[in-house]
């Protein structure tokens, strides 16, 4: 996973929710933007580029999740 970018987010843990995907690049990499749900940056969107899914672009479209930044490395965990 590569780092979003950004710097935007203080190092914690935030509720998010995916509103758009793409297909980036060989294998199974996805560009995920996601919003984040509550806190000082809600309603934020959030770029970043995701490997080892095992899902479609379409599938990931409205999911739930969680984003954890820890020193300024972004992870996203995903409720599927």
């Amino acid at each position: 996973m590569s780092p979003y970018g950004g710097g935007m987010l203080e190092d914690g843990t935030y509720d998010v929710f995916v509103v758009d995907s793409e297909r980036v690049g060989p294998g199974d990499a996805l560009g995920l933007e996601l919003t984040v749900l509550a806190g000082a940056h809600k309603g934020e969107m959030v770029a970043m580029r995701v490997e080892g899914l095992s899902l479609d672009e379409v599938d990931v479209l409205g999911l739930p999740g969680t984003l954890v930044v820890d020193q300024g490395q972004p992870t996203v965990t995903l409720e599927t």
